[in-house]
């Protein structure tokens, strides 16, 4: 797929209408002029999610999130911003028209989509020998059948089984017009010395493997022959599509539970996540029998940070699988386990109980996944040999030392110091060594960490945490910028004459030329996005530019500043009359301007004390002090200023 031209762009924000697009996933309540539900994104009882048609938003008050039509799609569907707005075309009949793009990347992309075209009929022709053929319905069928696998679930996860034709589905493609670049490509079929093409999983049942968007990019095929002699599971190798450290099974089904839930269980394979979602756990997926990946934690993080690992007795897999969690913790993921009883694993275990009776055990039974680590790690008599404790408390601080969170890496050193016997002190010396080290070694690989890219597919992209929340007069000016861009206000100019403009021309014209900025970073780029068009165009962004901006962050911040949740009462039935705030618009810009600017001196204030603290040289002083004085000054204008406003 090409890029989506900026004129296909808009055709599909102006047709989109947000109410009938949310209206598939939220049952919607007319409240005035806007629209009322329950959260998609939290478990609520009384309504915070509002739609705003008139303004082309939505706002969920209870999970902070917002933004326009395709902000709701990325957020709920979890889909990339060009995805959405496929979706939306798809919804609205509109044709995409693609920019020119170059003969290599047109090549490319047209690889690609013929492996996802292959995978596709493949996925149909698995599904039709399983459920039509005899042979496929008393192998393939009776098998997933036996494992307590309902129809219901098998369609939802698309199961299906190859037939034991060792060309049969080599056949079945070539009939379809498939080329056989492509059945090699895929890891469908492979080519022997001869040139013949035979299938990779003959007489296996078949685990269709998707991305995020629902697209299949691979294959898990289990034998079902008893006597064969070869491996139980196959996957489909790596390929243009295909990359296993980038995927999770079962991701693409449990991605809405997961948000919903703010909550991931981590299990092994892809049984354990059929049948845990069959027994009504569906914020469930499988990293398919590999350690973790950052790839793989990243797609997790885009949902939520709290992640609960599902352990079966196996010491040897619990111990090898911990240098993988480690990056969880690194990722400053809030990491959980739950361990099985002797003998169970999730898919038995999920099969053994009912939906409530299986959550009420795993919410019984999750503890803290450092104190679990601590406890595998003391077992085989590591109390009583004294270089295994010492290996013990060295790989536990090793895993403290990667959270980020230093308040939380404090609570963990002194519940492991408890936990081990072993003075705090001590660790929090081996932690600072350990921290030491890997800070020193990864200045030596990035010495350039503001110039760092984050090397992973844009739909893979972690979002950087938010902001602490700005000042109460950046919010108003954001607001006046974006709710009151184009409306006149007046003020009196340094020859004392009244002027008039746009209140959006008076504030960027004014902050740039005292060079001023934001300190919350969404804030500053709206404003300098404004700034960027005033400049070189004189025209005034709108807030409908920001609520469709390609940038969810952009997106749901202009929607809260666009967004109100509670309105004043109407008190002219009482003969109280309070002036809107387009009445009072000129003083409100004005004060909202000199209140900021007050806050900026104030920062430069707090500064020059904690400067001249630290000089000795009289001279040096001597100027900072001098500088102290005209600053302090610049302040008491201002705030004589503001009490006339006032």
């Amino acid at each position: 797929m090409g890029l989506i031209s900026p004129a296909t762009v808009d055709r599909i924000l102006d047709a989109a209408r947000i109410e009938e697009v949310v209206g598939e996933f939220v049952t919607l309540k007319r409240s005035g002029g806007s629209f009322r539900g329950l959260s998609p994104f939290t478990q609520e009882k009384t309504p915070s999610f509002y739609v705003v048609p008139s303004k082309g938003i939505f706002k969920c008050f209870s999970s902070g999130k917002g933004g326009s039509v395709v902000t709701f799609l990325m957020e709920h569907e979890q889909l990339s911003y060009p995805d959405a707005l496929r979706w939306l075309a798809k919804k609205y009949q509109i044709e995409i028209e693609e920019e020119e793009t170059s003969p290599e990347q047109d090549a490319v992309r047209d690889r690609r989509e013929s492996m996802f075209a292959l995978n596709a009929f493949a996925l149909k022709q698995f599904g039709e020998w399983m459920w039509n053929d005899d042979h496929g319905r008393a192998v393939g069928l009776a098998y997933f059948r036996e494992r307590g696998f309902t129809d219901e679930t098998l369609r939802k996860f698309e199961l299906g089984f190859h037939l034991e034709g060792r060309d049969a589905f080599a056949k079945a493609a070539a009939k379809a017009g498939y080329q056989a670049e492509f059945l090699e490509a895929t890891g469908l079929c492979i080519k022997r010395e001869s040139g013949d093409l035979v299938d990779r999983f003959w007489g296996r049942a078949m685990f269709p493997i998707h991305s995020l968007s629902g697209r299949v990019v691979g294959f898990g095929g289990r034998v079902l022959r008893s006597d064969a002699k070869t491996a139980k599971y196959l996957n489909s190798p790596e390929s243009d599509i295909y990359h296993k450290s980038q995927v999770l099974y079962g991701l693409f089904q449990a991605k809405q539970a997961i948000s919903r839930a703010n909550k991931v269980y981590l299990v092994e394979g892809y049984t354990d996540v059929i049948s845990m979602h069959q027994a009504g756990v569906h914020n469930v997926v499988s990293s398919s029998g590999t350690a973790l990946t950052l790839d793989q934690i990243r797609l997790v993080k885009r949902l939520t940070e709290h992640v609960t690992l599902l352990y079966d007795g196996d010491k040897a897999g619990i111990r090898a699988s911990f240098r993988g969690i480690d990056l969880l913790l690194e990722e400053g993921l809030y990491v959980r386990a739950v361990p099985l009883p002797d003998g169970e694993d999730p898919d038995s275990l999920a099969r053994s109980m009912d939906g409530e009776s299986l959550n009420a055990y795993l919410a019984e039974h999750e503890v803290d996944f450092m104190q679990f680590k601590v406890e595998a790690l003391t077992e085989e008599g590591a109390a009583q040999d004294p270089i295994r404790r010492a290996e013990v408390v060295r790989d536990v601080v090793q895993s403290v030392a990667k959270i980020p969170n230093a308040i939380l890496r404090e609570v963990y050193l002194r519940d492991s110091a408890q936990r081990l016997g072993i003075d705090e002190r001590n660790l929090y010396a081996e932690m600072e060594r350990i921290r030491g080290a890997e800070l020193k070694n990864a200045s030596q690989r990035r010495p350039d960490r503001d110039s760092y890219e984050d090397p992973s597919p844009p739909e893979m992209q972690v979002q950087r945490p938010q902001a602490p929340r700005p000042l109460a007069v950046e919010d108003a000016l954001v607001k006046v910028l974006l709710q009151h861009g184009s409306d006149r206000v007046r003020w009196t100019g340094p020859d004392g004459l009244e002027q008039e403009d746009a209140a959006a021309a008076l504030i960027l014209d004014d902050l740039s030329s005292d060079e001023l900025a934001f300190g919350h970073d969404p804030y500053q780029r709206i404003y300098l996005e404004m700034l960027a068009v005033w400049s070189a165009e004189e025209r005034i962004l709108g807030p409908e530019h920001f609520v469709r901006h390609e940038d969810p962050s952009l997106a749901a911040t202009a929607a809260e500043c666009l967004t109100e949740r509670y309105q004043l009462a109407d008190w002219s039935r009482k003969s109280i009359y309070i002036g809107s705030m387009e009445d009072q618009l000129s003083n409100h810009v004005h004060e909202c301007l000199l209140r900021f600017k007050e806050h900026r001196l104030e920062d430069r204030i707090r500064a020059s004390v904690a400067a001249l603290s630290a000089l000795t040289d009289p001279a040096d002083r001597e100027a900072k002090l001098s500088e102290f004085v005209r600053i302090q000054a610049l302040r008491n204008a201002l705030r004589a200023e503001l009490q006339r406003v006032v």
